[in-house]
């Protein structure tokens, strides 16, 4: 009688979400939220998916212990400085060092560049929101995942901070008219968008309707940007690229 030749079965490791915000409860009930949005963008498997919220005080587990790390936007400030976050930005630094594929988006971006050592304020000349053009700089032609670009592209945005300096050895790879620093590489295995590549048009469109009253405040046309807000595939297939250059995406 012929024995059982299976192959042993192992379990892979975990792809985190580092969720450090949550959507407005108008966009949650009628698009669902950042684990959602970044599941389905960046092509992950829900089976593989573990998602630590650091703004409620939960505890992320040791960098080896996942196979990589996707960290979300949110409403708060990388200037305040919160428990959280400084906590998180350790973390960073930790996984850094373990070489772990690290994406972050908006306030992920702006976190990542905070605890690498660079500096985050306020986007001089107020927020920046709606579908922009975002421009491929030099240093991406060499960028394994970027080069494929086109020299420019259309992305969503809504941030009213921004990554002002870049931190020692990092590279811009791409910016908007008003934001110089809007794709950053960290390392081979480590880069971030201050856009927001998991966004489509619905959600661009359902944020710039809740922020409606603060751009005509701040001298932007609400319905001019509405009008503007279109497809982004190209920002989304960036984010799947990653996904699937360190194997983390599903299938």
């Amino acid at each position: 009688m012929m024995g059982n030749h299976s192959k042993p079965s192992f379990r892979m490791k975990p792809v985190l979400i580092i969720r450090t915000g949550r959507a407005p409860q108008p966009i949650r009930a009628r698009h669902g939220d950042f684990p959602h949005w970044f599941r389905l963008g960046a092509g992950l498997s829900p089976a593989r998916l573990r998602v630590v919220d650091v703004e409620a005080g939960e505890t992320l587990p040791p960098p080896g212990d996942v196979a990589g790390a996707l960290i979300t936007g949110s409403a708060a400030m990388v200037t305040e400085r919160s428990a959280w976050s400084e906590r998180t930005a350790g973390w960073i630094r930790d996984a850094m060092d373990a070489e772990l594929p690290l994406f972050g988006v908006c306030y992920g971006h702006q976190l990542m560049a905070h605890a690498l050592g660079g500096r985050v304020d306020y986007l001089p000349g107020g927020r920046e929101i709606g579908t922009v053009t975002i421009q491929l700089l030099d240093a991406a032609k060499d960028d394994p995942l970027v080069h494929p670009l086109p020299t420019t592209f259309k992305a969503h945005a809504t941030h009213e901070q921004s990554v002002l300096e870049l931190p020692r050895g990092a590279a811009t790879l791409a910016s908007s008219s008003r934001d110089p620093h809007h794709l950053v590489r960290y390392a081979a295995n480590a880069m971030s968008t201050q856009f927001h590549p998991e966004f489509n048009a619905d959600v661009m469109r359902a944020y710039i309707r809740r922020k409606h009253h603060d751009m005509r405040r701040e001298g932007f046309d609400p319905h001019h940007t509405f009008r503007q807000v279109a497809p982004t595939p190209l920002a989304r297939r960036l984010f799947r690229q990653f996904s699937r250059h360190h194997g983390l995406a599903a299938g």
